[in-house]
């Protein structure tokens, strides 16, 4: 605010330039540009992403099912790896050789990666998969969704005030640039002798 009080009594100074008037307008101007088009941005956006991420939610969770799947026996050779789609590194999976029904009630037999430390055969798991018995990963859930929303509104948001600032300080390097051709054209109108104007040597 203080800024703006100083930038409104510096109007009628006699040392103020014009393009120190203009810098300071283009100044301005971006700032309220950051201050209204950055929530707009981010608002509309993360709108956007929240709408296609939650229809995406939806399609999964119609498309895939969970089914029990049996472990026939532990794949030679396999060790324990952390899952993927776990919140923390904790939860270690298996792979296994593994029978499950499909919810099309074809039966099928694979390697599948089982969230069991020691399988043994007649064990039974949770498996995700498509209406055919194919495996798939686990549907996006409606909080992840909203979570990736905000933060693609969020990035938008600072992608704006990124691209605001960029543009202003290369009007702003353009304007000093300017400045620096007419001062090198004053100069050289001055002539070497600058110094020695009107005293006669």
């Amino acid at each position: 605010m203080r800024a703006i009080s100083g930038l409104w009594r510096w109007r009628h100074n006699p040392l103020r330039r014009a393009t120190d008037l203009a810098e300071a307008w283009v100044a301005l101007a971006a700032l309220l540009l950051i201050l209204v088009v950055t929530p707009l941005v981010g608002a509309l956006v993360g709108g956007l992403a929240q709408g296609t991420l939650q229809e995406s939610v939806r399609e999964q969770r119609a498309s895939r099912h969970l089914v029990t799947a049996t472990v026939v026996r532990k794949v030679p050779g396999s060790s324990l790896d952390v899952d993927p789609e776990a919140a923390t590194g904790r939860n270690m999976r298996t792979r296994v050789l593994a029978d499950w029904t499909a919810p099309d009630g074809t039966v099928h037999q694979d390697r599948v990666m089982a969230r069991l430390e020691t399988p043994r055969p007649g064990d039974r798991f949770p498996l995700w998969t498509d209406e055919h018995g194919r495996t798939v990963a686990r549907p996006l859930d409606s909080a992840t969704a909203a979570t990736h929303a905000v933060l693609a509104g969020f990035g938008a948001a600072l992608l704006t005030v990124g691209l605001i600032e960029g543009v202003r300080r290369l009007v702003v390097w353009r304007m000093v640039r300017r400045r620096y051709e007419r001062w090198d054209q004053a100069w050289d109108r001055a002539g070497p002798d600058w110094g020695r104007t009107g005293t006669g040597s």
